[in-house]
């Protein structure tokens, strides 16, 4: 008893600790301890709890180490639809919103109106539900009617408190005692570089939101608290007093002990919209996390209800957003990389120039039909730009200011990797290397293909390694990765006993990967992933697909006459025989499993292509989704194309598929097919 009472008493004393460490370092950057001191007394609390479970509670800062699996997430509704904001990019378009709202109030009979504004978190929109204080479920925002519950993954997340300040709760909550706080997950700038750093480049997240969006959709809670997510509360709701300006209710969250940004700020006149705006163009880029706008909102919560919403946005609410930033700069050279199906292209070297938060020293040119298109020659001054303020690409050339010295860009006679004579196909813009063989470049790119997420998922084969594996001539094909042994591995650079064996952990694992991901990973000239699903089915094996001719091949779905002779040409050469005997004695699957078993047939015959970004979904599972319900996946918009359906910042996709009649459907039209 006396044992009990003591570890009662210390798991009480570390909880406290450790909650007063978490607020000193998230919500008052002001830690007074290090991580690994901090991990300790963490450490220490989990094994007392281990040997104590009686004493476990639902908000001990041990539920955020996490450790459940979930098979799916299961919906939830939510008490209020989570509406989306409509956008705005010009100062004009916000004078319009003021009007507008001035007009509805002034039907209410109300003369003057406050608008807060705050500045616009690039994340992820979830709802908490808070009962007498404690933490109880947390959702996505999905269709804004329901969405997923991952309540695991969000008690994670160490911004978010699992338990909320009794005495302040039993001040502010209504009769229902729920309290629902809503707001945006994110990562920091510095975490996001720290989580890119640790994943092979070829499957690094493209910016912190992406990162954030997998991470939510993780169904091990265990490796969502190994990412470093961070939460910013801008709603509550289920107060006592629900007349409460939503600036008080701000103050109220940070009270409670949410993160608000805190750089919010109640304007009265158009003018002191328009100097915030203007105030964070240049200052947010400053800022620890991304920002891509400012939300402007009604200040009088009261007034919500009576002016309602369309069916999608609220009318007392907008977003504006920053347009995409542009800078000036010289190019300075042309480099040429080769792809790993020997495609040659171009990268503009640039006179670093801050564009958008950072340096920008280099952007793709795509191919030469581009600098063509561009007119483009070393030396000019070119116009660079953003495109959703991530990926530099040149848009234009400053013809009035090019210099003298001006040089044009020549077309490589040979490549640059291993000096083979470059080669152009008919038809095509790119020029190839076509030493496919013994070109060190294409092999090194091939490896990393292979071995990327949506392939065999080999997440411990980075740059850095396959270089090494290269260069030693340990590796020629993706089937010599099998042949490595540990002793091999540990002389190499920054390798070691244990990354050698976790090499090898991570290769075997591999071998349980789907036929399907193997035809992907194989990295053939024009087949994708829906292309591999599509051949898995009609020629269940290797061997059956490696026998088949291009008059058979070509009545595939998703394969015409250009991908049957890719793969005819693939299988045709000696080495591929090699290669598939490598990969049958390694033991990976070289046949199907068996066919999987279909949900229902709501996508039957339909062959469906995605552009632009999905909120729920990333664009393998969804995929799948389709596929499970009979359907197809196309990789071009046709006119034997079913259905296209359009993400938030869609393609060139969905202009053609308008233009050729295409039915044109959004997620939530998406979710409610399946």
């Amino acid at each position: 008893m006396t044992d009990i009472l003591f570890a009662s008493e210390e798991i009480l004393r570390l909880r406290s600790e450790i909650e007063r460490h978490n607020r000193l370092y998230y919500m008052e950057a002001m830690p007074e301890i290090s991580d690994y001191d901090f991990d300790k007394l963490l450490e220490k609390l989990v094994a007392l709890e281990r040997e104590y479970p009686q004493l476990v509670t639902p908000d001990s800062p041990s539920r955020r180490v996490g450790g459940t699996i979930t098979k799916e997430f299961a919906s939830v509704r939510h008490r209020e639809p989570m509406l989306s904001l409509s956008n705005t990019y010009s100062l004009p378009e916000v004078a319009e919103f003021c009007n507008r709202l001035r007009k509805l109030l002034l039907l209410e009979g109300v003369q003057e109106q406050e608008i807060v504004a705050e500045l616009k978190f690039d994340g992820v929109a979830v709802s908490l539900i808070y009962r007498d204080g404690l933490l109880v479920q947390g959702a996505t925002r999905g269709d804004g009617v329901q969405g997923d519950n991952i309540t695991v993954n969000i008690k994670t997340i160490s911004t978010i408190p699992l338990r909320l300040n009794s005495a302040l709760v039993t001040e502010l909550q209504g009769e229902s005692g729920e309290i629902e706080v809503r707001g945006e997950v994110y990562m920091s700038k510095e975490d996001f570089e720290a989580l890119n750093e640790t994943r092979p480049e070829e499957d690094r997240f493209a910016n912190p939101r992406n990162a954030t969006a997998g991470t939510l959709k993780l169904q091990d809670s265990a490796e969502v608290a190994r990412r470093p997510l961070s939460f910013v509360a801008y709603y509550l709701k289920g107060l006592g007093d629900e007349n409460t300006a939503h600036s008080s209710r701000l103050k109220l969250l940070e009270r409670l002990e949410f993160y608000t940004g805190g750089h919010y700020r109640l304007c009265r006149e158009e003018e002191e919209i328009s100097r915030y705006i203007e105030e964070w163009t240049e200052k947010r880029w400053k800022l620890p996390y991304e920002t891509d706008g400012v939300v402007l909102k009604l200040n009088d919560v009261r007034l919500w209800d009576k002016i309602g919403a369309t069916a999608k946005s609220p009318r007392w609410a907008i977003a504006y957003k920053y347009p995409a930033q542009q800078a000036t700069t010289e190019l300075c050279a042309v480099l040429f990389q080769v792809g790993r199906l020997g495609t040659i292209t171009p990268v503009a070297e640039l006179k670093p120039v801050l564009l958008a938060g950072s340096t920008v020293s280099r952007s793709t040119l795509h191919n030469f039909d581009e600098i063509e298109r561009l007119g483009l020659m070393v030396h000019d001054r070119v116009v660079i730009e953003k495109a959703g303020e991530v990926i530099p690409k040149v848009i234009s050339v400053i013809l009035e200011e090019r210099p003298i010295d001006a040089e044009p860009i020549a077309v490589p006679v040979v490549c640059p990797e291993c000096k083979s004579p470059l080669e152009k196909p008919e038809g095509e813009v790119s020029w190839y290397c076509p030493n496919e063989a013994e070109c060190p470049a294409q092999i090194r790119g091939r490896l990393l293909h292979f071995a990327s997420r949506n392939a065999m998922d080999i997440k411990t084969l980075g740059k850095a390694l396959v270089d090494q594996l290269v260069e030693m001539k340990l590796v020629r094909d993706v089937g010599d990765l099998y042949l490595l042994q540990e002793p091999q591995l540990e002389g190499l650079e920054r390798m070691g006993k244990k990354s050698a064996q976790n090499l090898v952990r991570a290769l075997a694992g591999s071998r349980e990967k789907s036929y399907d991901r193997l035809l992907y990973a194989l990295g053939i000239r024009h087949v994708g992933r829906a292309t591999a699903r599509e051949l898995a089915g009609a020629y269940p094996s290797l061997d059956l697909l490696r026998q088949a001719t291009e008059e058979e091949l070509s009545t595939v779905p998703d394969v015409g006459p250009i991908v049957a002779r890719s793969l005819c040409d693939f299988f045709s050469n000696a080495s591929a025989g090699l290669l598939v005997e490598k990969l049958k004695q390694a033991g990976v699957q070289v046949s199907a499993a068996g066919k999987p078993e279909q949900v229902n047939r709501n996508f039957e015959g339909i062959s469906v292509i995605f552009t632009g970004g999905l909120e729920r979904y990333d664009r393998q599972k969804a995929s799948e989704l389709v596929i499970e319900r009979g359907g197809r996946v196309v990789g071009s918009v046709s006119k034997k194309t079913g259905l296209l359906v359009a993400g938030h910042d869609p393609g060139s996709k969905l202009d053609k598929a308008l233009k050729v009649g295409v039915r044109v459907i959004s997620e939530d039209e998406f979710e409610a097919m399946l």
